[in-house]
C-alpha cells in the first residue's frame, strides 16, 4: 500500500511539473550593467515619446541646431543641399482624369498659383525648418494680396509659436501636447498658435497681442510637417540632433589647430644657444623681445644662433579626422560624404554612383512624405477655393469632394554619364521593361507634354525638309560601366 502511495505521489508531481509554465532565462550582454558601461548608459530612460521631447528639450535642441547652422558652413551647406535635393525647383502637378483638356486647365491654373505664392520656396523653407528645428507648421489662410484668382495663402509658422500658453497660467488640460489639441481618438483636432513669436521683443507688451494671447487653429487649416520617430509622437526634434556634438567637436578641433599654427607663426625668430648654463655665450635676458625690420642684416651675440619654431599643426591626420567626422555627421541624414563635403576627389566612378543611389532613394522617401503630408493637403484646399471661382476649373471638377486622381513630378536626377544612361534607357524601351511615362518621370517631366512638343518639332522638320533624326552612334566596345583602372581600384577596396 505504501508503494502505491509513493507511485501515485510521483505521478502527481510529474503532472504538476508538466502543467507549470516553462520559464526560459536568457542573458543579453547589452542588458548587463557593469562598472565599465554604467556611466555610458546613465542617461538611458524609459520616457514616453512625448515626454522625451518635452517643450524644454525641444527648445534647447532648436536653439543649438539653429546656432550651429548659422555659424558652421558645413552645417549650413548640408541643410541647404538637403532642401535643394528634396524640393529642387518645385513639384509639378499632373492630373490623371479621363479628360485631357480638363487636366491641362487644372495643371495650368495650379502652376500659375504656385508661382504666385512661390510654393517651391515655401517647401524648401519647410524642409530646412525640419532639419534645424524639427518641424514646421503651415497655416492655410487667404490673402487678397495673392496675384491670382485663388487667394489661398500658405503661411509658414515656426514651432516656437505653436505651444500651450495655458501651462504657464495653470489652466492647461490633458487633451493637448504642447499646442497640439487632441480629440477623443487621439488625433489632432486643433493647434494653439501664439499671436506673436516668443522670441519677438514686442510680444511682451500687454494687450491683445500679449505673450500669452493665442488663437486656436482647426486641424483642417494647419499642416504639421515633421518626422515621428516613435509611435504616438506629436512633436518633432531637429534632424541633425545626433550630429550636434560632432559639429561642435569639428569646430573646436579646427580652432585648436589654427591657434597652434598661429602661435608657431607669431614667432619670427628665436635666439638659442648650445652652450651650457654659465658657459661662454654672451649673457641675454630670457624671454626678451626685439623688434625686427624687413631686409635687415644684424650681428648676433656671441655663442647664440638664430632659428624658427617649426609648426606641428595641421598634422598629417587633420584631413582624415575631418573626413571621418563629416561622414558620421552626414550619416544621420542618409547623405554620403561627397555630397555633405562637396568634395568627390577621393571617389572613383563606381563608388560615387553607388553612394548616390542610396542617397537619392532616401530623397524619394522624403518627397513621398512631403506629397502626402503637405502637397495633397494644399491641393485639396486649393480645389475647395478654386471651385468657387467662376470659369477657372472645368465644370466636372468644380464639385466639392470630387475625385481628382493626380501625381506629382519632381526634378530629375542628372546621371554622371549621360551617354551610358541614354544607352540603358534605349535598351529598357526596346525590351519593354519600361515606358515613356516612366522614363520622362525620372527626369521630372510630363510625358504627354514632351510628346506633344516632339510632334510639333517633327512637323516643323518635315516642313523645312530637314532630317527628322540623326543615326545613333555605334556602340563603343570599350565603353563599359567601369574602366579597367576603376575595376582594379574597386577590387582593392573590397579586399
Amino acid at each position: 500500500m505504501l508503494g502505491g502511495l509513493l507511485r501515485k505521489s510521483k505521478r502527481s508531481a510529474k503532472a504538476e511539473a508538466a502543467a507549470r509554465p516553462v520559464v526560459v532565462r536568457a542573458r543579453f550582454d547589452s542588458a548587463q550593467t557593469t562598472p565599465d558601461n554604467r556611466r555610458h548608459w546613465a542617461a538611458a530612460d524609459g520616457l514616453a515619446p512625448n515626454a522625451a521631447v518635452s517643450p524644454e528639450v525641444r527648445r534647447i535642441l532648436r536653439n543649438r541646431a539653429r546656432y550651429e547652422v548659422a555659424n558652421n558652413s558645413y552645417a549650413k551647406g548640408i541643410v541647404l543641399t538637403l532642401a535643394n535635393d528634396t524640393v529642387g525647383t518645385g513639384p509639378r502637378l499632373q492630373m490623371l482624369t479621363d479628360d485631357p483638356k480638363a487636366n491641362a486647365r487644372v495643371e495650368d491654373a495650379f502652376g500659375e498659383w504656385a508661382a504666385a505664392v512661390d510654393l517651391a520656396g515655401l517647401l524648401r523653407t519647410m524642409r530646412m525648418g525640419r532639419a534645424e528645428s524639427g518641424e514646421c507648421f503651415c497655416m492655410l489662410t487667404s490673402s487678397p494680396r495673392i496675384d491670382h484668382a485663388v487667394k489661398l495663402d500658405p503661411r509658414l509658422i515656426e514651432p516656437d509659436q505653436v505651444t500651450s500658453p495655458l501651462v504657464r497660467t495653470g489652466r492647461a488640460g490633458t487633451d493637448n501636447i504642447d499646442g497640439v489639441v487632441l480629440d477623443a481618438s487621439g488625433h489632432p483636432a486643433g493647434y494653439y498658435v501664439l499671436r506673436r513669436h516668443p522670441g519677438d521683443t514686442a510680444s511682451w507688451t500687454r494687450g491683445r497681442n500679449g505673450p500669452f494671447e493665442f488663437d486656436t487653429v482647426p486641424a483642417g487649416s494647419m499642416i504639421h510637417y515633421f518626422r515621428a520617430d516613435r509611435p504616438g509622437q506629436r512633436r518633432g526634434i531637429p534632424d541633425i540632433t545626433p550630429a550636434l556634438p560632432l559639429f561642435a567637436q569639428l569646430r573646436r578641433y579646427t580652432l585648436a589647430v589654427i591657434a597652434a599654427a598661429e602661435t608657431a607663426a607669431d614667432f619670427a625668430a628665436v635666439l638659442y644657444t648650445d652652450a651650457p648654463a654659465n658657459g661662454e655665450a654672451d649673457p641675454l635676458e630670457p624671454m626678451d623681445m626685439v623688434g625686427l625690420e624687413k631686409r635687415l642684416a644684424t650681428v648676433l651675440p656671441g655663442g647664440w644662433k638664430l632659428g624658427q619654431i617649426h609648426a606641428e599643426q595641421p598634422a598629417t591626420t587633420y584631413a582624415e579626422f575631418k573626413r571621418e567626422i563629416l561622414n558620421e555627421i552626414a550619416r544621420c541624414l542618409s547623405m554620403p560624404f561627397n555630397v555633405a563635403a562637396g568634395n568627390s576627389s577621393g571617389y572613383n566612378y563606381a563608388s560615387g554612383r553607388l553612394d548616390h543611389q542610396t542617397y537619392f532613394k532616401s530623397i524619394r522617401v522624403e518627397q513621398h512624405q512631403m506629397q502626402v503630408s503637405v502637397l495633397d493637403r494644399i491641393l485639396a484646399a486649393w480645389f475647395a477655393e478654386a471651385s468657387l471661382v467662376e470659369g477657372l476649373l472645368p465644370q466636372s471638377l468644380r464639385a466639392r469632394n470630387a475625385i481628382t486622381p493626380h501625381a506629382w513630378f519632381w526634378d530629375g536626377v542628372e546621371h554622371v554619364d549621360p551617354a551610358k544612361e541614354a544607352n540603358a534607357q534605349a535598351t529598357r524601351l526596346a525590351n519593354h521593361t519600361t515606358t515613356l511615362a516612366a522614363e520622362y518621370a525620372r527626369q521630372g517631366r510630363d510625358w504627354e507634354d514632351e510628346l506633344r512638343q516632339r510632334a510639333k518639332e517633327v512637323r516643323l522638320l518635315r516642313e523645312l525638309g530637314l532630317p527628322e533624326g540623326l543615326a545613333a552612334p555605334a556602340a563603343d566596345p570599350t565603353d563599359t560601366d567601369e574602366t579597367e583602372d576603376e575595376r582594379d581600384e574597386s577590387r582593392k577596396e573590397a579586399a
